[in-house]
């Protein structure tokens, strides 16, 4: 069920014809009766198909690589190796490292070593079998603590990094006096969590089509991702094309999750191959293969120190991250501030430090997933303040509620929170669950728990330094009536289409199906960075708005003119054009285009979207600013077996702050998906790894995920605050739930039989583990000497909090 506060001003439910109501989505019947095109479904005249040959070894130098009995195989077309596509990429500028085809060594079991150009994935299957690739194995290194020491053999990446050995990233910041606070505080604790790695599991596998034109001298990429725009960047800098010789159009994406968000080799072996051919090719990889590229969630360890005076309110929070990055930079540089970023979005820190440090592994690479790098840290940070409030003796909702953050307020680090509904969404959940007439009162066996998170609304600066805007929208209006948006959005499953299609249609006055759509081709739309960081409704949103509003304003004025409407009457809703004192003095919709177009000619505009500037000026800042934060509150409900530790989630309670919900049943299933993933990587998800980097379980029997059965009731209860940062008041609604759904089960299985557990997955064997007194998870981190902190003062707000 979902439900929905009382809208707040600026404007009411009425003021709207179809922003505000759950509206089926413009593409729901191409998805339902399979006519919606993936990428995989691209079938053009003289194909070929591609494979990529995988490295077998983790961590070793390629001593042979042979290619001749490939080459010669019946119905192969070409094979390449490294030295065909030796330049380095990578999504992030200060992280590309990164080539399409290994040279020289490998780093990890599955890195593509070649690819082949066949006349069917059969004899492409059959030639990759055929290369002989022999190795010089060097020692792989597998976990944080390897990362960390010096290497045996020698660094994964010797050139690169920021840290001896394989230290890639590290990140070390002061706000305020940490150690003086906590000299000062009633009551300090400090606690150790693991949070385990895990993976997208998309429905549709990564896939790619590329096509050389002769002739143009052109390239165009078909692809399963989420960022075309930055796609297109990389597929030209390692094909060495000039940009305006590429094209790249993003299908419709069967899932992502952030899972896609990177350019991958596979796209880039595509490319080159049909170069070479002269025919399209396609590469789509299989359920294995998809593991391998992987790019998820980060396995994160992190030690957690908090003082607090006698009331319990925070005065300073200490924090270390440590990062396995597996064997590529990724998002890494991003991922690693992200553990440290947000910590002081949802509670008040007036001091706080942060130190973290990414190292490389020789693992698949991890990148972005649902949440990009702050499920971790929110695990550790509820888990870790219902203890301190349990050892003052204090209600541990009391004490969150001393500490959360307020609207319209700057963080120590600098972070500028605009609306916020934390506190409205913990007492709509706690209510909606009876929260007090369960907690520690249930039978054996049966728990609640809380948590909180907060998220962004889309990154604040771009993936690559600029000044131009991040989203743009293109408006077209024809003599038909007919309205046409163009916009680089790329739709993941999430929706962003019906969102397009709504806030154009909102402001003409029409239906959503009444607006065409033209996205997500770098050729034919105008630019938008893609589909992360639950960027897209209020970005492309606000792009979309601003031109719509353009492009309706000489219908608006041509018709005031020509049936003689003060400007300040006229309004276009129900498909009309009319006199808001006087509805029968209007026009038909298409009528009034005619009227306009007349009048001025043709009818069309543009809209753009930047986001405020930054309120912070240190190293490291570009990650965690954001137009407005999203907040939300969670409670889980679990019956546990204490005989076999098997966790079983009744119920979850999810309040979520999205600002105006655009179209309530989409933000319903947001939220919905998003408890899904939680459940997955709290209780069997794991992203596991021997000591010789073999992957556990590349497949879906093996990786364990929630089924149908396993998913419990959820309730969706939409809090809305109406931001006025986003387009009709719109914030993000598709990845913050997820935050709060691991701490709270964690700490429903504390109270339903009072198992303690610091790590995640928390499987049956952990909980049984906990049952019998053992610690379970880890107790210290490795004395690792971080660069002495950046200091940083904190604004003067907040001091007095």
């Amino acid at each position: 069920m979902s439900e929905s506060v009382q809208r707040a001003e600026p404007e009411a439910a009425e003021a709207f014809d179809v922003v505000g109501k759950s509206l089926t989505r413009v593409d729901a019947w191409d998805k339902v009766s399979g006519r919606v095109e993936y990428a995989d479904d691209v079938d053009l005249a003289r194909m070929a198909y591609g494979k990529l040959k995988r490295a077998t070894r983790a961590h070793a130098r390629i001593t042979k690589l042979d290619v001749s009995a490939a080459v010669a195989m019946d119905g192969v077309y070409e094979v390449i190796t490294g030295e065909d596509v030796p330049v380095v990429f990578g999504i992030m500028p200060a992280a590309e490292d990164e080539t399409a085809l290994a040279q020289e060594k490998v780093r990890y079991v599955g890195e593509p070593v070649a690819a082949v150009a066949a006349v069917d994935e059969t004899t492409a299957e059959a030639a990759c079998e055929a290369i002989v690739v022999e190795y010089e194995d060097l020692e792989p290194v597998t976990t944080i603590e390897q990362g960390l020491a010096d290497p045996v053999d020698e660094a994964i990446h010797p050139d690169h990094g920021q840290g001896e050995g394989n230290v890639d990233r590290l990140g070390s910041l002061e706000f305020g006096d940490v150690d003086g606070a906590m000299a000062t505080a009633a009551h300090v604790r400090e606690d150790v969590y693991f949070y385990e790695g895990n993976t997208h599991l998309p429905l549709e596998q990564h896939s790619a089509v590329a096509s050389w034109d002769p002739g143009l001298e052109k390239l165009t990429l078909w692809a399963s991702t989420q960022v075309p725009h930055y796609v297109h960047r990389q597929l030209a800098k390692a094909l060495e094309l000039p940009p305006r010789r590429v094209r790249v159009h993003a299908n419709s994406v069967g899932g992502g999750f952030g899972g896609k968000t990177d350019p991958f080799p596979h796209q880039i072996c595509a490319g080159k191959l049909s170069m070479l051919t002269g025919r399209p090719v396609k590469i789509t990889l299989n359920r294995d293969e998809v593991f391998y590229a992987h790019r998820g969630r980060h396995p994160v360890l992190m030690w957690v120190k908090t003082g607090v005076d006698e009331d319990g309110r925070i005065l300073a929070l200490d924090w270390k991250s440590f990062l396995d990055g597996g064997a590529y930079g990724s998002y890494g540089p991003a991922t690693t501030y992200y553990t440290g970023a947000l910590q002081t979005v949802t509670y008040r820190i007036p001091n706080y430090r942060f130190r973290g440090t990414r190292v490389n592994t020789n693992k698949p690479p991890c990148g972005p997933k649902r949440g990009h790098g702050t499920p971790q840290p929110r695990y550790a940070l509820e888990l870790h303040l219902t203890r301190v409030a349990e050892e003052l003796g204090m209600d541990p909702i009391e004490l969150r509620r001393k500490n959360f953050t307020g609207s319209h307020e700057l963080t120590a680090n600098w972070l500028e929170v605009t609306t916020n509904g934390v506190a409205e969404c913990t007492d709509r959940v706690l209510e909606a669950s009876d929260w007090y007439e369960k907690r520690g009162k249930l039978p054996e066996g049966k728990g609640v728990g809380f948590a909180v998170g907060s998220y962004i609304t889309g990154a604040g600066l771009p993936i690559y330094w600029n000044n131009m805007p991040h989203s743009e929208v293109q408006i077209k209006v024809d003599r038909s009536g007919g309205v046409t948006a163009f916009c680089g959005e790329a739709e993941i499953g999430q929706g962003s289409d019906m969102m397009l299609a709504t806030l154009v249609a909102e402001v003409f006055g029409l239906a959503p199906e009444d607006v065409a759509l033209e996205t997500a081709d770098t050729d034919t739309t105008p630019v938008d960075l893609g589909s992360y960081s639950s960027r897209v409704t209020l970005m492309m949103g606000n792009a979309a708005v601003e031109a719509a509003q353009k492009a309706v304003q000489p219908v608006l004025e041509a018709v005031a003119a020509e049936r003689d409407i003060p400007m300040e009457r006229v309004v276009a809703r129900n498909n009309r054009v009319y006199d808001r004192q006087d509805p029968d003095n209007g026009v038909e919709f298409a009528e009034a285009v005619k009227i306009a177009e007349a009048e001025y000619g043709m009818i069309g505009a543009v809209g753009s979207y930047t986001p405020p500037d930054h309120k912070g000026h240190y190293k490291g800042a570009g990650v965690g600013p954001t137009p407005a934060y999203s907040y939300s509150a969670c409670v889980a409900q679990v019956d546990v077996d204490p005989e076999t530790g098997h966790v079983d989630v009744e119920k979850v309670w999810m309040a979520h702050d999205v600002g105006r919900a655009i179209n309530p049943g989409l933000v319903e299933g947001q939220v919905e998906g998003s408890v899904y993933m939680g459940l997955g990587e709290v209780l069997m998800e794991a992203w596991e790894f021997s000591k010789t980097g073999q992957h556990y379980g590349p497949s879906m029997l093996d990786y364990k995920s929630p089924t149908v059965g396993e998913m419990p009731e959820v309730e969706s209860i939409v809090v809305e605050t109406v931001d006025d940062r986003g387009p009709f008041g719109a914030k993000e609604a598709g990845q913050g739930p997820l935050l709060p759904v691991p701490p709270a089960v964690t700490d429903a299985v504390w109270d339903a039989v009072g198992a303690e557990l610091y790590e995640t997955p928390i499987t049956p064997r952990k909980v049984l583990a906990a049952l019998a007194g053992r610690h379970v998870g880890p107790t210290e981190v490795p004395d690792y000497a971080f660069p002495e902190p950046d200091h940083v003062d904190v604004p003067e707000n907040v001091e007095g909090w």
